[in-house]
């Protein structure tokens, strides 16, 4: 005898319901969306990226830099785990809830053979429409970003200085050749 089928799983408050099982889990316009964990490669690309955005950030107040898991709402029905993001911060006001954090300025998603087709299509839409001023997939393979901005058609293929800059005012470079260069064992 098979277990029952799960129930589907359509609304934010029915995937936060959802067991701890270690895997990502994020519902994309009520599409759920489960991924395993990612690669150490991954997570190795996550953080040297972190480090250049944090050390770039870390005397601003008005901005963090932060990764997943973490549950951000960007729609009634739409709640991402971006790999790593820049968010608006208020000073003397600490970060208590994802869900008080807003439209986050700069996403940034690593692809892997389990989420490039959502990184690259829903997740890339949702992230624009909800007025993301960057959105980064990195490509860790073709050693390059692809670089969307609200209104392109087609994104900016960067594979050397990666240049950028938010409405904060935050902005800085990553020499991406560089960057890649240190995740070679």
């Amino acid at each position: 005898m098979g277990m029952p089928a799960p129930q589907p799983v359509t609304t934010i408050e029915e995937l936060l319901a959802l067991p701890e099982d270690g895997e990502r889990h994020e519902l994309l316009d009520g599409v759920h969306v489960v991924t395993p964990s990612p690669s150490p490669r991954h997570q190795v690309v996550l953080r040297e990226l972190y480090e250049e955005l944090a050390g770039t950030v870390r005397d601003r107040t008005d901005i963090q830099a932060l990764w997943s898991p973490a549950d951000l709402r960007l729609g009634p029905q739409t709640l991402v785990q971006p790999d790593l993001f820049l968010v608006r911060s208020h000073p003397g006001q600490a970060l208590e809830h994802w869900q008080d954090m807003g439209t986050p300025l700069l996403v940034i998603e690593v692809l892997s053979p389990s989420t490039a087709a959502h990184d690259r299509g829903a997740k890339r839409q949702i992230y624009l429409d909800a007025g993301v001023e960057e959105y980064w997939i990195v490509d860790i393979d073709a050693r390059m970003v692809e670089r969307w901005k609200p209104g392109d058609e087609r994104p900016e293929m960067v594979d050397g200085k990666l240049e950028w800059a938010v409405s904060t005012g935050a902005n800085g470079s990553i020499d991406l050749p560089n960057l890649f260069k240190r995740i070679e064992p």
